[in-house]
């Protein structure tokens, strides 16, 4: 994985999302233990997953995918930056996977998985401080931005890295559950 430190670099990029970039570079020049609201949208969208889940859909996107753009967490959240767009789509291609699907006929792959968030045109996000100190703020870079330009995943690689964390997260048994109603004895100490 690339680095948590913010680069000089990075940090342009993101100031770049803003309606004053300049504002907000010279805001943490003075302040670089703070975090600091940015709009989504025109330099990037936001998925955000629960820690747990997003952690996943991270290994999986190094593991056996392209990697991944900057990654943040807030919150409790794992902020997966993407190509902007990807709000507006990603939740029709989950829907299209039946990732919420319980009735007949569905999977049912994910029921146990809680739903992402997508933050694009309209929504503004709290981006994690230069320094990256979670002890402040409570957020920190896992993957921080390091150029002026970094590659960002689109829907279909999320959408891929959602399935295959979400399959992962759910075990599939040929057992049918147990009868919850049915007394169990332990039958290992008999003589």
């Amino acid at each position: 994985m690339s680095s948590s430190t913010l680069t000089s670099d990075g940090a342009a990029w993101l100031a770049s999302a803003g309606t004053y970039p300049r504002s907000t570079l010279a805001f943490w020049e003075e302040r670089p233990d703070a975090p600091v609201v940015l709009p989504c949208g025109s330099a990037f969208d936001i998925v955000s997953a629960p820690a747990m889940f997003g952690r996943q859909m991270l290994d999986r996107l190094w593991d056996e995918g392209p990697g991944s753009g900057p990654v943040a967490v807030f919150r409790g959240r794992m902020l997966l930056f993407a190509t902007p767009g990807t709000a507006q789509r990603l939740p029709s291609l989950l829907e299209w996977e039946e990732w919420g699907a319980t009735g007949p006929g569905s999977h049912g792959r994910t029921a146990a998985v809680p739903p992402l968030l997508c933050h694009g045109t309209g929504d503004a996000v709290t981006v994690p401080a230069p320094t990256g100190q979670a002890e402040v703020s409570g957020s920190r870079w896992v993957v921080a931005p390091d150029t002026r330009h970094p590659w960002l995943p689109g829907p279909e690689i999320l959408l891929w890295a959602a399935v295959r964390a979400a399959r992962s997260a759910v075990r599939i048994s040929i057992f049918p559950p147990p009868d919850q109603g049915a007394k169990v004895y332990d039958v290992s100490r008999r003589r």
